[in-house]
């Protein structure tokens, strides 16, 4: 009961067995000595740590806490950033993939009104005069699956992160000419910083919400030249995304493919304000999306796809399907073989981490953990060594088990509901 507590109703813990022992570093003298043969229950239970509310809630809401804090660092200070940061040029932009067919959509009028009718060359209707609702099964699918591109669609997502890297790279060359500087000492007058995260749209393609920060050469902690303002910022975001592209071969008939970014791009300017409220909703915007499973947004699985069957076999639209089969016949191919399409067809090809960000956009992960062991008590004591050796033994809970961490994950989710509302009704009360 006690390890189950201390892991906060962790729905997956994993089971490690054996020992820590805390020395004094001068006398050599045991200070501390744990060990899971000497304890009950002859293991030690420590978080899965997944991200994926679908898989184990409670872990997946501290990674969303921590990413939560991640992100305002980087906008409003704390964590050993300077908060003023806060009056540096930012931006919250949006990045989509191009288009690969026309997809139903969703919104107050017709899907895709053709005032003239007409076919494609596989006999389906070219338009679409239903209105869908926003949760409507066919939002997202193809208007035909035969005129739709899916090999452009697995090999942009196989690139993403590629492009994502040159469109970083492009935006900083453009700072430096706008600045009349020679592109390559960029560096020695100004730093890009960002932290972004990746989502699925309903058609299954990945676009990319990113924070945009432009510091001084040393980072958070140096000022931004002169020339380095919000507008300047904005122009090379927009400069560069229509600019980049990634060449990969498309097939040995057709030739090759150039992957871009998609037409629709926002790139809205953070203003700094007394409360920080618009940075607060940025973070939390980005945080909500790093809990999503690819099972959850309906484009793809939470699992890695070991055969053919397996695809048969996962609980997706059709659409995803062909997707799923497209990364996988892709990648039985010599020429792709380096994306590794296969060991990637359950994200539709998709090879990216979820959130990303530059070394010194913010605080890690890292240190958000080491930071809350210290709150929780967990201290390191000075002037002393530590042996330990743990090996995995195991995962998961017994039925019974599992039904005490469900029952302390609800009441720990039910006292953090009561906490929030006390504090609304403080701050409304005031």
């Amino acid at each position: 009961m006690e390890q189950i507590t201390a892991t906060g109703g962790c729905a997956h813990p994993v089971h490690l067995s054996g020992s820590t022992t805390t020395l004094d570093a001068v006398t050599g003298e045991i200070l501390r000595h744990y060990d899971t043969r000497t304890e009950p229950g002859e293991r030690l239970l420590v978080r899965c740590r997944n991200r994926r509310a679908s898989v184990c809630a409670p872990c997946s809401r501290l990674h969303a806490g921590d990413t939560y804090h991640l992100v305002r660092a980087g906008l409003l200070g704390g964590k050993n950033i300077p908060t003023t940061i806060r009056n540096r040029p930012r931006l919250f932009i949006t990045l989509t993939a191009p288009s690969f067919g026309p997809v139903h959509r969703a919104g107050a009028g017709p899907c895709r009104p053709r005032r003239a009718g007409g076919t494609c060359a596989h006999g389906r209707p070219v338009g679409c005069g239903v209105v869908h609702a926003p949760d409507a099964l066919l939002v997202g699918q193809p208007l035909c699956a035969g005129c739709y591109d899916y090999t452009a669609h697995v090999l942009w997502h196989a690139h993403a992160g590629i492009l994502w890297d040159r469109f970083t790279r492009d935006v900083r060359r453009h700072l430096a000419s706008s600045a009349g500087l020679v592109q390559s000492h960029f560096s020695q007058h100004a730093r890009l910083s960002f932290a972004r995260v990746a989502e699925y749209q309903k058609r299954a393609a990945v676009h990319v919400h990113a924070v945009v920060r432009l510091d001084g050469p040393a980072g958070p902690d140096d000022q931004p030249p002169l020339w380095g303002t919000t507008d300047q910022l904005t122009d090379a975001v927009r400069a560069s995304a229509q600019r980049v592209l990634v060449r990969t071969p498309y097939g040995p008939a057709i030739g090759e493919l150039a992957l871009r970014w998609g037409t629709q791009l926002d790139a809205r300017p953070l203003h700094a304000d007394a409360d920080g409220a618009d940075d607060d909703a940025v973070a939390a915007y980005v945080a909500k999306y790093v809990t999503k499973g690819a099972s959850e947004t309906g484009a793809g699985t939470d699992y890695r796809l070991t055969s053919w069957q397996d695809i048969d076999a996962a609980h997706v639209s059709d659409h995803v399907r062909t997707l799923m089969r497209t990364a996988w016949l892709l990648g039985g191919l010599p020429e792709y073989e380096p994306l590794r399409l296969r060991t990637w067809a359950h994200t539709l090809g998709y090879r990216g981490h979820i959130l990303t960000k530059s070394r010194a956009y913010s605080t890690t992960y890292a240190a958000l953990r080491a930071e809350r062991a210290h709150h929780l008590g967990h201290i390191t004591i000075p002037d002393t060594t530590t042996d330990a050796s743990w090996r995995y033994v195991g995962s998961g809970h017994t039925p019974g088990a599992a039904l005490i961490a469900a029952g302390i994950a609800d009441d720990l989710a039910e006292s953090r509901r009561l906490g929030v509302e006390m504090r609304q009704e403080g701050e409304w009360g005031r």
